[in-house]
């Protein structure tokens, strides 16, 4: 019996040790809190993804994330600081401190990963590249665009994949390069080029903004993987810990059914373990990544779970109208998991 004592109290020691000290910040973290907000790099307006309403407020699928670590780090989501970056910024931004986090649609690659000094959170949006046509061109199939012009974004894994596609299927094609989001798209839709080129989703926002969108067709053809993650810069492990699980608590809500409207109930009435620990009413959690142990309580009362982000700004109902898919729950056949929260 004494041994069985020993190794329980050895057990509890551990556990102390692992989850009950906070770690400590580093001097991004630090300078975050010394600041009192965060910056976060978002792309130039799109549709659905981030834009400014009719109030000059932030909206957005890409938004809500950064007001979901906001939330997490401060209690509060308006601790945020938006500041828009291009494609050939965003990266310069981070490394330089001008931004602390990246939410603008950010292919994840191992050049990225690794070369550019960065930390991938987890993916947030799983997509693939395709082509948006004007439907009058009759085409049906990318393998069918020899010899067009093409508008592309320069400095994005787009403009590579774009050469190898048209290289691999022994094609040719005129490149009309771009970087200021509102010029590329005024060039497809003054026929400057035959071919817009860029993520599937972000296609499906630009035809949204088109004159008549009815005019226009995303082709089927899907000539790349582009998992879309949060970026932050090497050099502190607390704040990645804090990011890439803001992220995870959300895909963790939506499937344990936990949601904006629900919160206050959960926090109250759920005996499952899991929730408990989840909400804070079992604490530590918190602690381990030198947060209130109502982090997660203050991400879903600031924007829901994944789910309600995801229908909020991209979904069914909305001018996009992008089914889950993948980016469904891995519960119902899509890719998002959240490791166990404890």
């Amino acid at each position: 019996m004494r041994f069985y004592k020993l190794l329980a109290a050895a057990a509890a020691v551990a556990f102390t040790a692992a989850v009950g000290t906070p770690a400590e910040a580093g001097p991004i973290l630090d300078a975050i809190k010394q600041r009192g907000s965060f910056k976060c790099g978002t792309g130039q307006p799109t549709p659905g993804w981030g834009f400014t309403d009719s109030a000059g407020t932030w909206q957005g699928f890409n938004i809500d994330i950064c007001r979901a670590v906001s939330a997490a780090l401060f209690g509060d989501p308006g601790k945020t600081q938006f500041v828009v970056v291009t494609s050939q910024s965003r990266f310069p931004a981070l490394q330089s401190g001008e931004v602390d986090v990246l939410s603008n649609n950010t292919t994840w690659t191992l050049a990225r990963d690794s070369q550019l000094g960065f930390n991938f959170a987890p993916t947030i949006f799983y997509d693939g590249q395709g082509f948006l046509i004007p439907k009058k061109l009759g085409i049906t199939s990318g393998l069918k665009l020899d010899g067009a012009t093409v508008c592309v974004s320069p400095g994005t894994t787009t403009e590579l994949n774009l050469a190898d596609y048209f290289r691999a299927n022994r094609m040719s094609f005129k490149p009309v390069v771009i970087e200021n989001a509102d010029e590329i798209r005024r060039a497809y839709f003054d026929g400057r080029c035959d071919v817009m080129t860029n993520d599937r989703s972000a296609l499906a926002a630009i035809r949204t903004i088109a004159p008549n969108p009815a005019d226009h067709v995303v082709l089927p053809d899907v000539i790349s993987k582009e998992p879309l993650a949060p970026v932050v810069k090497h050099g502190d492990d607390q704040w990645f810990d804090i990011v890439k699980w803001t992220v995870y608590a959300l895909m963790e809500a939506e499937e344990n059914g936990i949601t904006k409207a629900n919160i206050d109930k959960m926090v109250a009435e759920s005996k499952d373990p899991r929730i408990q620990r989840l909400l804070g009413v079992t604490p530590g959690m918190g602690a381990a990544i030198g947060l209130d142990e109502k982090w997660v309580v203050n991400i879903i009362k600031a924007v829901g779970n994944y789910g309600e982000i995801y229908e909020r700004h991209l979904g069914p109902k909305t001018p996009l109208q992008l089914e889950r898919g993948v980016n469904d729950l891995w519960t119902r056949g899509g890719l998002m998991y959240a490791p166990p929260i404890r």
